[in-house]
């Protein structure tokens, strides 16, 4: 019999946000990994299982997020006495572009922390998920992490230094995820993007991610919708989900707010200003993708703005 632990929630979350490549990021309500933590015999973590996602994730603690996040918060606090179990409940689907990694580092480090008596506040967490999602994604990209752990929406400002800020949610936003049935890489969508950017479309990238910014602060929805469009990053990955701008329509149909591709993809996201357009919009793009012969999952949410908390 599994001795008693505790158990974290660790949700996926949205990252660009159309506007913020690499640098903004959002907290879902749903879906999110759980994971199980337990004292025992020992002097080290361990992992005593993983759930979900059949083949696609890692058992090996050397590759696999949660291990090597709770692996840094255990080394960093040197506890004696026992070791630590953790069991991974995987319910974000990898390469799905909604911080399936990220919430898998947040979960380890949240984990550890609990069972140790809460030694660390969450800002002193995230360097320890930061570099455990380096180690998986190959790169040190902090919109998720930062979004999972702190919740709300997120602004990376410097990932190196853990300068992160808290933006405003403004009320009555709800969001709409579709998920289509397919995976993307996120080393492998990255490598399509151009290095060289015209100045032209840094210039109005630059604005509409500052006119985001100041509807967030305003809660001017009208200023948020001119303000949600990628002129940048989703005009080089749309390509990569079939369907995409018949989709995006679709959304603005609906009187969507913006509708964009979540980091790498394949999710695809809609802000809405009421629950019954997000819904209504939901099913109307999950039929365009039927259209395109692909399965999708819909998912309905506000901004979570507590991030992972323990169960």
């Amino acid at each position: 019999m599994k001795p008693s632990g505790i158990k974290i929630f660790a949700p996926a979350s949205l990252s660009n946000l159309a506007v913020g490549f690499d640098i903004l990021g959002l907290a879902l309500e749903n879906p999110g990994d759980e994971v199980i933590a337990w004292k025992e015999p020992g002097t080290s973590v361990r992992m005593a299982g993983v759930t979900g996602q059949s083949g696609a994730m890692p058992e090996d603690p050397e590759r696999n997020a949660v291990c090597i996040a709770a692996r840094a918060v255990w080394k960093a606090l040197t506890p004696v006495g026992h070791g630590i179990a953790l069991e991974l409940h995987k319910r974000i689907p990898v390469g799905s572009g909604l911080g399936g990694s990220a919430s898998s580092a947040v979960a380890g480090v949240m984990a550890v922390n609990e069972v140790l008596g809460r030694p660390l506040t969450r800002r002193e967490l995230l360097p320890f998920a930061m570099e455990a999602e380096k180690e998986v994604s190959g790169g040190l990209y902090a919109d998720n992490v930062c979004a999972c752990l702190l919740g709300g929406i997120v602004l990376v400002r410097d990932s190196s230094t853990s300068d992160i800020q808290r933006l405003p949610t403004p009320k009555g936003l709800f969001i709409t995820v579709v998920l289509p049935d397919l995976r993307l890489i996120t080393s492998q969508t990255r490598g399509i993007l151009k290095p060289d950017v015209p100045v032209e479309t840094v210039v109005a990238q630059t604005a509409n991610l500052a006119g985001f910014i100041h509807g967030l602060w305003q809660s001017d929805f009208p200023l948020i919708r001119r303000s949600l469009q990628d002129a940048w990053i989703e005009p080089q990955r749309a390509g990569s989900v079939p369907g995409f701008y018949e989709v995006q329509e679709t959304a603005r149909q609906y009187d969507a707010l913006g509708c964009s591709i979540s980091g790498s993809g394949p999710a695809i996201f809609a802000f809405f200003e009421n629950s019954l357009m997000a819904e209504e919009a939901g099913i109307a793009m999950q039929k365009v993708l039927a259209n395109h012969q692909m399965e999708s999952r819909l998912f309905l949410s506000r901004v979570n703005e507590e991030g992972a908390r323990r169960l």
